[in-house]
């Protein structure tokens, strides 16, 4: 007799659905698992006859094949115990079989038959839902984070008696019921680090919102202590709240890699990751035997962090430089290319000098002539230009530490940010892919960054006189174009084109030395 089963496989950050067939013969002793199996599949067998004698049922003693369809996909861990022994269940005459076809069925067992948790749930369920399947069977940790695709009947289930008892009467379970996508994004919440509680550095928080507002990449230099750290993990409060798309999204994304805490069904808040400086290139961009999504992924709608920019290995930086300007990443394998997002806002954080203190107001610097600009060039010259604002931060003095008046709260930051990112929205709106200035096109540049003769001459005397690099153009001027939609204005502005030249120190012949 032969039985299917319905799984599903993860590939990036999507599903497909598996197959699984069960024939029962009538010779034979043995389990045959075929259909690309890895070892975590092929020691299903032990799992399944502990589960199926904890039942007080018999493992069948006579020859048992189970392929897994599609048979040229690898087909990877121990969530398909539970389909499989469902398949073999079926096949042997113990189970019926009434509902097999309409559900999709994931679980890994214990040998005493408890379901535990899998990867990737909710992509599951939604390529499940577009396939036309009429619910997901999956272990209950799960099950609300499937639950948010509301056209699919989501049963949650602790133990494998609870599915075969579903087999035999449907009604013996209920759908898992949930807030829908619309409530919990309603109810998202504050980030709980907010700008209000820093003290002084003005100029800080106005280069991070004006990051923040056009999508730019960013890097904080300054002395140790002077609040580059506290300051990175405050920008994500300040970007404009998700979008739904973008919730689903994350969550996928989160959800595929097992990094979805439990009980959290939607990602209502931006990622935040800030991977150290010892990280592989394979854990930054992603990677493995069998692709799985790497910390710029993880940072997909959100801010990558990397402190102590110059300690990363310089092959970890250099991998990056691709995903920055496409958003995505593409791991190849022979068999297949696994395609990653990676729209993420970098910033990073560095110490000016080995010694930490060149250019501090109050300490003098230790290092030898020559070192400074040495520890700089850690940091590639093409890394460098894709960063677009380079700010400079000094410690807080004493008596800006000491005040009691409160500082800007995170909330008004963001208003204004949202404001000019819903400009930047109307202003790309006819070009896809493209959402914020950061993305502009060399030449989109002459059109929307229109600009007057006293702009136009500012900027040129400023490149001449400080003897900037060339990238430096390109990056001041989307920068100035950010600052006139913070401001309003329908033209950049020279005072734009003033405020976005600081930003370009490290550009400057001569910095270090």
């Amino acid at each position: 007799m032969i039985v299917k089963t319905y799984g599903s496989a993860i590939q990036g950050v999507d599903a497909i659905t598996i197959t699984i067939e069960v024939n029962v013969a009538s010779q034979g002793n043995k389990l045959f698992i075929v259909g690309l199996p890895d070892n975590a599949v092929k020691e299903s067998e032990r799992r399944i006859e502990s589960t199926i004698n904890h039942l007080g049922l018999k493992m069948p003693r006579t020859r048992t094949v189970v392929n897994m369809a599609p048979a040229d996909i690898r087909k990877a861990g121990a969530a398909y115990d539970l389909p499989i022994a469902t398949g073999i269940l079926c096949a042997s005459g113990h189970v019926a079989t009434n509902v097999l076809a309409d559900h999709l069925i994931m679980g890994e067992l214990s040998l005493d038959g408890t379901v535990l948790p899998i990867k990737g749930a909710l992509a599951m369920a939604i390529q499940a839902c577009r396939e036309g399947f009429k619910g997901f069977v999956l272990p209950a940790q799960n099950a609300r984070e499937a639950a948010m695709v509301k056209e699919m009947r989501i049963y949650g289930i602790t133990h494998i008696s609870e599915l075969l008892q579903f087999l035999r009467q449907p009604d013996s379970l209920q759908p898992v019921q949930t807030d829908t996508c619309d409530q919990l994004f309603a109810s998202q919440t504050a980030a709980d680090a907010d700008f209000s509680d820093v003290k002084g550095q003005h100029n800080i928080k106005r280069a991070l919102e004006i990051a923040a507002a056009g999508g730019h990449n960013a890097i904080l230099v300054g002395p140790p202590g002077a609040g580059k750290t506290m300051l990175a993990r405050r920008l994500p409060g300040i970007l404009p709240p998700l979008t739904l798309a973008e919730a689903l999204e994350t969550t996928k994304i989160h959800s595929v890699a097992g990094k979805l805490l439990q009980g959290i069904s939607l990602i209502t808040q931006r990622p935040f990751r800030a991977p150290h400086h010892t990280v592989s290139d394979a854990a930054l961009v992603g990677g493995g035997s069998i692709p799985q999504p790497g910390e710029i992924s993880l940072a997909h709608n959100g801010v990558l962090f990397l402190d102590e920019l110059p300690e990363f290995k310089r092959r970890v930086l250099e991998v990056m430089r691709q995903p920055i300007e496409e958003r995505k990443v593409v791991i190849s394998r022979a068999r297949t290319a696994i395609e990653f997002p990676a729209g993420f806002m970098l910033l990073a954080a560095m110490n000016p000098c080995p010694c930490g203190y060149f250019n501090h107001p109050d300490k003098a610097c230790t290092c030898q002539p020559g070192m400074v600009q040495k520890y700089l060039n850690k940091v590639s010259g093409p890394l460098l230009d894709r960063i677009d604002l380079h700010v400079q931060v000094t410690p807080v003095p004493v008596v800006a530490l000491s005040s009691l008046q409160e500082s800007e709260k995170s909330t008004c930051i963001r208003d204004r940010v949202t404001a000019a990112r819903v400009i930047q929205a109307a202003r790309y709106a006819a070009t896809p892919g493209i959402y914020c200035n950061a993305q502009m096109t060399s030449r989109q540049l002459q059109t929307v960054c229109i600009q007057g003769s006293n702009s136009h001459t500012l900027l040129k005397e400023a490149i001449s006189r400080l003897k900037l690099s060339a990238r430096a153009y390109d990056r001041i001027l989307k920068v100035s174009r950010t600052i006139a939609d913070l401001a309003g204005s329908e033209t950049v502005q020279p005072v734009h084109i003033a405020e976005a030249i600081q930003f370009r120190s490290l550009d400057r012949e001569g910095w270090g030395n």
